[in-house]
């Protein structure tokens, strides 16, 4: 979402300083329960959240949206106090008297380029529960990687020293949100080091998509349902009768349309399309792919993303007979990507050049399975007069009906012609393309299947 031309960052900025003035208050109150200081018999609780106008500050909006409890709110500003007000954790540098060193149970670190109170997992189970251990449990649920903050990469957890427990790790807020409670500008996971994917979008319509009408009929059906599919789950209680989500196989050649078709899929329905780099997923130790792609669809949990998984014989592949560790790891992987792809509530493609290379028991549990073929002629006229359309002229010899009759070409092999065309047409300070041009740009591309164009 975007808060920009909503809010300015003077709201937003009055509403953090709000929250941080109610961290400084809950702090001081469990330091005073916990040691029975004066005024100890009150609890951190009763002290008033504050009240945020959701139309006067992203972060009032924010967690409104969220619908954040008090416990999740304070983890929220918690994590926030490092960047915006430091000093409001100082107070948990005090010393144990009786072991001469800081409490063991306020958690933090410290680091040597900065000199504050950085708070960790124990330092917010020490606000919460350090009084009332009944509700450890909801801390351990806040900093989950299924919670919403661990999906939304809301948090950054990091450990000045490796080997350490979980609770022992920083938590802090990620700089891309505290950017987006400041100046409401869009939060994007891409922008996260290391996150394995990225949005694609196209500068195409819907009616620029030549398909065959079996296709087509196929992906309308994928449309319908990303259009009425929350209506269909919840409305008419089809939640009852079928898993959540939507799981579909694109299959063919290169440069039939499959990427296309998701991107504009995303398009028409207003959805961010995400697809997953899997040079940034696959990894050679155990455990690692499974933790890489497990974070895109945590995150994606919580978004109304389209996952698209390019090249998806790679992760989806068939299993074989384990006979070595290597094998057993990978059957396994196969079947923790089941799992995910089952329990998924968003819709996610997987494209790949080879259905027979696909497990079988994915294509069973997926609801389509759609083939792009080459195009017939009708179709292939059709996606040369579209590459052609207001980019340039052609010269009298060129037919594009005998074209598209003559040469079995995809899409995407026409778009590679058409960029051909016009950057020798440009170089030879011509506006137009002639028929040799065409042919020269054909014969490249038929070159790299090993065929060859017909000439006469």
């Amino acid at each position: 979402m975007d808060g920009r031309g909503l809010h300015d960052e003077a709201g937003n900025l009055a509403a953090l300083m709000a929250e941080l003035d109610w961290l400084d208050a809950v702090v001081a109150q469990s330091i005073a329960s916990y040691l029975k200081h004066a005024g100890h018999e009150r609890h951190w609780e009763s002290i008033p959240m504050p009240r945020h106008d959701p139309g006067t500050s992203i972060y009032g909006r924010q967690i409104e949206h969220w619908r954040l409890d008090r416990f999740e709110r304070l983890a929220l500003v918690l994590a926030m106090a490092p960047h915006l007000r430091p000093e409001s954790l100082d107070v948990l540098f005090g010393i144990n008297a009786a072991t001469q060193r800081g409490f063991t149970e306020f958690g933090g670190q410290t680091d040597g380029s900065f000199s504050g109170f950085l708070p960790t997992g124990q330092t917010l189970m020490f606000l919460i529960a350090g009084s009332r251990p009944q509700w450890r449990a909801s801390v351990f649920h806040i900093l989950s990687s299924q919670h919403r903050f661990g999906a939304e990469q809301v948090f950054q957890y990091a450990s000045v020293q490796d080997c350490v427990p979980g609770l022992a790790k920083v938590l802090m807020l990620s700089d891309q949100w505290l950017h987006y409670f400041i100046n409401g500008e869009k939060v994007r996971p891409e922008l996260e080091r290391g996150f394995p994917a990225m949005p694609i979008a196209t500068p195409l319509a819907w009616h620029d998509l030549v398909l065959g009408h079996a296709v087509m009929s196929q992906v309308a059906e994928i449309r319908a349902w990303l259009t009425h599919g929350h209506a269909l789950m919840h409305g008419w209680g089809l939640a009852n009768k079928v898993t959540p989500g939507y799981r579909a196989v694109f299959y063919g050649p290169p440069g039939t349309g499959k990427t296309l078709t998701a991107a504009l899929l995303g398009k028409v329905t207003d959805r961010e399309v995400y697809r997953v780099d899997l040079s940034m997923v696959v990894s050679k130790y155990i455990g690692e792919t499974e933790k890489n792609l497990g974070r895109v669809f945590d995150v994606a949990s919580y978004k109304d993303w389209i996952l698209f998984f390019d090249e998806a014989d790679a992760l989806f592949g068939k299993r074989t007979q384990a006979v070595s560790a290597n094998d057993r790891h990978a059957n396994q992987q196969t079947g923790y990507l089941l799992q995910r792809i089952e329990e998924f509530p968003g819709t996610v493609i997987l494209a790949t050049n080879l259905r027979a290379n696909m497990d079988e028991a994915f294509t069973r549990r997926f609801q389509s399975m759609v083939h792009f073929t080459i195009p017939e002629a009708p179709q292939r006229l059709a996606l040369w007069r579209n590459a052609f359309d207001g980019v340039c002229e052609l010269a009298p010899d060129v037919s594009l009906e005998r074209l598209a009759e003559e040469h079995e070409l995809a899409g995407g092999a026409i778009v590679n012609v058409l960029r051909y065309c016009t950057l020798t047409a440009i170089s030879q300070g011509r506006r137009h393309v002639c028929r040799d041009d065409i042919l020269t740009g054909i014969r490249r591309e038929f070159r790299k299947d090993g065929r060859s164009v017909k000439m006469d």
